[in-house]
């Protein structure tokens, strides 16, 4: 058994060796580690590449041209080779435990998804907040809230043969499209209530800028989903709501 851990990087340059390691100090070390470089400079390539030095596990693919996390990490996924998919943004952080304790979860229980809870923290690492993760989320209750973090996720990868599951080309809220198309089509997301990750908040990350969050929570449902211009507006409403509830 094969975990395949994706990751794109862009401009976090002074993060992504915490990330790493917390990957290669993992308990479960059956796995290997996509790198997708999503910069169009090459300041940091040779720093990027160098990566993959530290463990054989270790795979650097490069963009030609900056295409975005979320199509990074389909790239990433189209070059795995794991039977499980994790996904780790390159700011984040993982327990030594997370990938033995949440793939027991997942083949002990037969799920083919499932989640984390995750504390929240700020640059220097600090604790600022945390989300624990619900025993279940399904369709209906994703489409009025998503507390699932990206880098707490494992998906079993037989499930994304299908190419129609993939992540949005969206600056936020790719995931959520994902996950939408997967709830919506009866795969459950399963949460483990304890605390494996860390999910830096950086004040002038794309997850931070409100504007653009709206505007792709708009996209999501107009586009993604199908809901006409004003079911699209009233579920960007809930959504909000549902967020400001939980800060």
């Amino acid at each position: 058994m094969k975990v395949s851990v994706i990751m794109p990087y862009f401009h976090k340059k002074e993060f992504i060796e915490a990330s790493i390691y917390s990957v290669l100090s993992q308990t479960f070390e059956n796995f290997e580690i996509i790198i997708i470089y999503d910069d169009t400079s090459q300041d940091d390539f040779e720093f990027i590449k160098d990566l993959e030095k530290l463990d054989n596990r270790i795979k650097v693919l490069k963009n030609i041209s900056n295409i975005g996390a979320g199509r990074s990490r389909n790239k990433g996924i189209e070059f795995s080779r794991g039977e499980y998919l994790a996904f780790l943004d390159c700011d984040d952080i993982w327990d030594k435990n997370k990938l033995k304790e949440q793939l027991k979860f997942m083949i002990l229980n037969d799920y083919k998804i499932s989640f984390t809870s995750y504390h929240i923290i700020e640059n220097k690492g600090n604790i600022i907040g945390s989300r624990k993760a619900t025993k279940v989320l399904l369709y209906k209750d994703l489409i009025k809230s998503c507390d699932i973090g990206l880098s707490t996720v494992i998906i079993k990868k037989k499930i994304l043969n299908n190419k129609d599951y993939r992540f949005a080309d969206l600056k936020t809220k790719e995931d959520y499209v994902l996950w939408l198309k997967l709830s919506k089509a009866n795969f459950n997301f399963y949460g483990l209530d304890k605390f494996l990750t860390k999910w830096k908040k950086l004040d002038k990350s794309l997850s931070s800028n409100t504007f653009q969050k709206i505007l792709d929570g708009f996209k999501v449902y107009n586009k993604y989903v199908g809901f006409n211009k004003i079911k699209s507006l009233y579920h960007l409403m809930l959504l909000s709501i549902n967020f400001l509830k939980k800060k």
